[in-house]
């Protein structure tokens, strides 16, 4: 009989003729094609022969890897997983394992959170955590849990943590978790669609070793749906799901991102997911890891062939004296793959059917493979699968990393899915990341535009100027939807939508001197008194109204009511990405009130500085502070003439910007000596403490606390060695009298522009832009993997290029003032991005963006150049 601990999920009918039907589908391919599934390795037999593997081989280093992290680490982790619900035990939470084999590296979570409750939780009648062990065979459940239950373990888990099995496949265990079966848990349909494909069918490359189910790419999640993530249910406990081992290697790419997409975790709830990745490590080690000298691995492979016999209906039909076991690390996939290999001709036969299958002499037959991550495989995952790093911890070779993780409460997806090269827009297919904005993107802009609007800016606020400099927080609220009305009305030649008075109040924000604030370019007259301000309800509800129009704009043009035309397409980009710089614009505003009045960003997880420090304090730094470029012909802005949009057909392929990135031009730069890596604060600090910063300002981006220097984030200040290392946010004044002390200057735009094209890693390789993170972080570029790509950090960075007219400049006659009005020798320009750029916009190399020279609350920082 079963366990009463033991929760039997098991669709075991199904299950056994799928595992029997994929076997035969395996063997009946061509030569050269054939394929078992990987769960035939870990039967029963199997799971020991893989202890025997994790305990007794060196060579396979994923299990030590992993085990050292959670020795280290598992009391960081499990507090970090708890933070994003408050940073308390709330009644009920469960945590599954999926996959859960042994649980000798499970103990050391299981620790982290009987200490957890013991240090932060009331005595109750019962246990508050509830672990689930999810596994394929039920008698090692019952001997792994009981060993637990036996061990010192086991004594500290006594009213704090109880374990419980879960019989069957990770579908399985899924599905009852969306039906309820932990406990009220909600189902998730209102958020995705079914994660199963309705047929059961299996492929050893798309099947995990605990699964018996392959996820098909058609299967749906709100990543692609049109409508944001429902709320949260705030009175359901969070779900910790575990998947350690590096088993979303034996899914195919696709297949990963699909299963990881399914996971039943609610936006911003606090849900989180432990995963273990390997990472890209060298054809050597990992062939090593793999087919160790001892012979253990080989063992665990053939046990396959016995089981697949087994399913068969005889476990003896294939003989293991023609048999070898082969292994080869494709290093341009970044794939281990595990093979069968035939020594002699021969034929087996099918006992229930008499089907024969032929096998030839050298013939393999593949029966597992194991794909790798690097970076940006794995933040390519993580953003394809909608869930966000909330933290990373590697073991201490860098072979192996675990990442803690979230679904946040919204998520800029991939410039080009790698499941469709398109985005189709009426007719027409897009195939440019920086052509026309899609309905699905304008979502995604809007969901990270409420949350900072409506949730981050607190009553009191909404008519103050955190920055004198510009208007009160209300005016950002009606300005955006106030500019896409009136060129929707332009362009459509249709009136204003009501009230059509806010044009008035609205339409352009102030940007004044910074030296003398009684010189401004032209902008609307407001309201000089909060009662004479439209009320917050009758904006949101203009808001609403504005945002109906635009999507009944692109339904007429789905429906061929409207033509989508190149002027529409660069109105709708236009306005699209003039709301996402407004919202990095009304943050770094925001910026200045954090942890006096604005709110930090909810359905994020709120970052754990202490254990963050800890982590950026032991990275390696570039073994050389710089490095040398040039000389160097680089290629400037791109080819953008708006003059031609009436007459252009080419609105499918064309690639928008604004009037300052075209022409195309080519400029010539000299040898120079730049540094790896932005200004940091630490240095900026040190530089000003030391006497040299006598000239410099205090950066606004710092602040006073208690007579301590800090640093201000969107979560509060911070003490200045938690920010340490990242990029110092101050003026172009002042950074390039900090060069300047140190025999350098600040980059050109041409110079800049080369660094990064050669070494900027982007948005699918972990910058932080696309509000990845909502703070800076210490930049990764100049280090010793992919040829020194990496992060800037998340801030733009200042060049010593004056923001002026040029040979080929044209102004918009959309917008003739976009640029124009700050050709004024004031302003210079500055390239990349900030965590709060957008990915289209921080990814699109002509963007130009350009601030005062002494003003110093945008998130800018900047590099040192050397002459040469």
């Amino acid at each position: 009989m079963p366990s009463s601990k033991i929760v039997n999920v098991h669709s075991q009918a199904a299950n056994v003729q799928a595992i029997r039907q994929a076997v035969v589908d395996g063997l009946d391919r061509p030569a050269g094609q054939k394929q078992l599934p990987t769960l035939l390795l870990y039967d029963e037999r199997g799971l020991r022969l893989y202890d025997d593997i994790t305990t007794k081989v060196p060579e396979y280093y994923l299990f030590a890897a992993e085990e050292e992290i959670l020795k280290t680490k598992a009391d960081d982790i499990v507090r970090i997983m708890h933070g994003g619900g408050g940073g308390d035990i709330r009644p009920d939470e469960a945590v599954l394992e999926l996959g859960s084999g042994a649980l000798r590296k499970t103990s050391h979570i299981l620790r982290g959170l009987a200490k957890l409750v013991q240090d932060g939780c009331p005595p109750a009648s019962r246990p508050p955590i509830t672990y689930y062990a999810l596994d394929l065979e039920e008698r090692e459940l019952e001997r792994t849990l009981g060993e637990i239950a036996e061990s010192d373990v086991g004594m500290l888990l006594q009213g704090k943590v109880e374990t419980k099995g879960m019989w069957g496949t990770y579908d399985n265990g899924l599905k009852y978790v969306e039906a309820g079966g932990l406990r009220s848990f909600p189902s998730h349909t209102s958020v995705m669609d079914s994660r199963f494909s309705p047929d059961l069918k299996l492929d050893a490359r798309d099947i995990s070793p605990n699964s018996s189910v392959s996820y098909d790419s058609s299967a749906t999640d709100y990543m692609h749906s049109d409508s944001p993530p429902s709320t949260p249910d705030d009175t359901q406990p969070p779900l910790h799901l575990l998947f350690l081992g590096s088993s979303l290697g034996n899914f195919s790419r696709r297949a990963g991102t699909d299963f990881l997409r399914s996971l039943p975790l609610r936006p911003g709830s606090g849900d989180t997911l432990l995963l273990g990745l390997d990472h890209d490590n060298s054809k050597q080690v990992i062939e090593e890891a793999y087919n160790d000298r001892m012979g253990y691995t080989r063992k665990f492979i053939m046990n396959g062939l016995r089981r697949a016999g087994k399913v068969l209906g005889n476990e003896h039909m294939f003989d293991h004296g023609k048999w070898s076991y082969v292994n080869n690390y494709n290093e341009s996939e970044r794939r281990h793959e595990a093979f069968f290999k035939c020594t002699v001709e021969h034929t087996v036969s099918d006992p229930a059917t008499t089907a024969e299958f032929l096998f030839l002499k050298d013939e393999l037959v593949k029966i597992e493979e194991s794909f790798k991550f690097s970076d940006r495989d794995a933040y390519t995952l993580f953003i394809e699968s909608n869930l966000r790093p909330i933290q990373r911890w590697s073991d201490s070779p860098l072979r192996y990393s675990l990442w803690l993780l979230e679904r946040p409460s919204f998520i800029f997806p991939l410039l080009s899915s790698p499941g469709s090269e398109a985005t189709s827009i009426g007719r027409k297919q897009c195939s440019t990341p920086f052509g026309v904005p899609s309905p699905q993107d304008w979502q995604y802009l809007w969901q990270s535009w409420d949350v900072i609007t409506r949730k981050m800016i607190p009553p009191s606020m909404l008519y103050q100027k955190p920055i004198d400099l510009r208007h009160i927080c209300l005016f950002y609220l009606g300005h955006i939807p106030t500019f896409l009305d009136i060129h929707l009305s332009r362009l459509l030649e249709e009136p204003h939508t009501e009230p059509d008075g806010f044009k008035y109040i609205f339409e352009r924000g102030i940007d004044p001197i910074v030296d003398d604030p009684s010189v401004c370019h032209p902008h609307s007259q407001v309201p000089t008194e909060d009662k004479d301000w439209p009320t917050l309800n009758s904006i949101l509800l203009f808001q609403d109204r504005v945002r109906a129009r635009l999507l009944s704009l692109y339904q007429d043009v789905e429906a061929g009511k409207q033509v989508l035309t190149r002027k529409m397409g660069r109105v709708l980009f236009m306005t699209y990405e003039h709301e996402a710089l407004h919202a990095e614009t009304l943050l770094y505003m925001l910026l200045q009130r954090a942890g006096t009045g604005t709110l930090p960003p909810p359905g994020f997880a709120a970052p754990d500085w202490e254990s963050l420090s800890e982590k950026w304090a032991a990275e390696s730094k570039p073994s050389s502070p710089t490095i040398t470029l040039g000389p160097a012909t680089v290629t400037l802005g791109h080819d953008d003439v708006e003059a031609e949009d009436a007459q252009a057909s080419d609105v499918a392929t064309h690639e928008y910007g604004w009037d300052n990135e075209h022409p195309k031009r080519q400029v010539h730069v000299n040898e120079f000596r730049i540094e790896w890596r932005p200004v940091t604060n630490g240095e900026f600090y040190e530089f000003y403490m030391s006497g040299h910063g006598k000239d410099v300002q205090v950066p606004a981006s710092w602040v006073q606390v208690a007579g301590a220097m800090q640093v201000r984030t969107l979560y509060g200040p911070v003490p200045m060695n938690v920010a340490y290392s990242w990029p110092v946010i101050a003026s172009y004044k002042d950074l390039s009298r900090y060069a300047l002390v140190k025999g350098g200057r600040l980059p050109t735009e041409p110079e800049l522009r080369l660094f990064y094209d050669k070494f900027e890693a982007g948005y699918e390789g972990g910058a932080n832009v696309g509000f990845r993170n909502w703070h800076p972080i210490p930049a990764t570029t100049g280090g010793e993997r992919d040829g020194g790509r990496g992060s800037n950090g998340g801030v733009w960075e200042w060049t010593s290029t004056l923001f002026e007219k040029y040979d080929g400049f044209v102004p918009s006659a959309l917008y003739p003032g976009y640029s124009m009005d700050f050709f004024d020798g004031a302003h210079q320009v500055v390239l990349g991005g900030s965590y709060a750029t957008i990915p289209r916009i921080a990814s699109r190399r002509s963007v130009r963006n350009w601030y005062q020279r002494n003003y110093p609350y945008p998130w800018v920082g900047g590099r040192v150049v050397y002459e040469l």
